[in-house]
């Protein structure tokens, strides 16, 4: 397997400094592998929650892979750095993967959307072996159903877990779980589930590219998203802007 891309500091969070394909064939390598780890996609957002949430800070950091997710984040990284999103990145593996055997399970998702997704996805990419799908609660898992999940992932072993809940909740799951489930690797990609089973419609290129994905987001789902982006967004402006110039330090934990 390749050797993990060095980080940068990006408010305390080691942001893993690497492009699409170079994730796609990382995540497409641990073919027939246990454990690597798990893989956060990170925002603004999520950096937000993160300075807010010591915990979390770590999860991040002791990630696999801790992506620059938002264009932000791209932006503040070394030249070469492209952005890593959760849902390319599930496309890319689920085409590629296809070629080695590559085997999926999906966790997450309101009650129904797991399933949508596999048929969306399998009649997209012909071939693509999805072994399992588990619907959680939408709170914590009580002790029979993580004895469930973990004896249905043991049953079929996947190289790749794809955990649709959203950011933070996916990366403490994520954390919590990856040692102890038979599964190669886990990632969190949030929002993918809804945008790839067709249930929400997922911004333009173009606004992707130029950064403003957040407001077609907020635009579209303004009750549920407004606080997270009209009061974390503005905070990580002035916060970025303290790293750079030198006044404040955010030393990487």
């Amino acid at each position: 397997m390749p050797a993990l891309p060095p980080r940068y500091n990006v408010l305390g969070i080691g942001v893993s400094a690497l492009t699409l394909a170079q994730a796609r064939e990382l995540v497409v390598g641990v073919r027939g592998r246990l454990r690597c780890g798990y893989v956060c996609f990170c925002t603004a957002h999520g950096i937000g929650e993160a300075r807010a949430d010591p915990a979390l800070r770590k999860i991040f950091n002791a990630s696999w892979l801790t992506t620059p997710d938002g264009m932000p984040l791209v932006w503040l990284g070394p030249r070469g750095v492209e952005r890593v999103y959760g849902p390319d990145l599930m496309l890319a593996v689920c085409d590629t993967g296809r070629a080695v055997g590559l085997t999926h399970y999906f966790y997450g998702g309101a009650p129904g959307v797991a399933g949508e997704l596999k048929d969306k996805l399998c009649a997209r990419f012909p071939g693509l072996a999805v072994v399992g799908t588990f619907t959680p609660p939408f709170r914590a898992l009580d002790e029979g159903e993580t004895g469930a999940l973990h004896a249905d992932v043991t049953r079929v072993r996947p190289d790749v877990i794809w955990v649709g809940l959203s950011t933070p909740k996916q990366d403490r799951f994520m954390a919590a779980h990856w040692q102890t489930l038979d599964a190669g690797v886990l990632l969190g990609v949030g929002a993918a589930f809804d945008f790839h089973s067709g249930r929400v419609r997922q911004a333009p290129r173009w606004i992707q590219r130029g950064g403003f994905e957040w407001l077609f987001r907020l635009c579209t789902e303004p009750r549920r998203l407004g606080s997270r982006y009209l009061k974390t967004n503005p905070l990580f402006v002035l916060r970025v802007l303290a790293q750079r110039s030198g006044l404040k330090k955010y030393p990487l934990e």
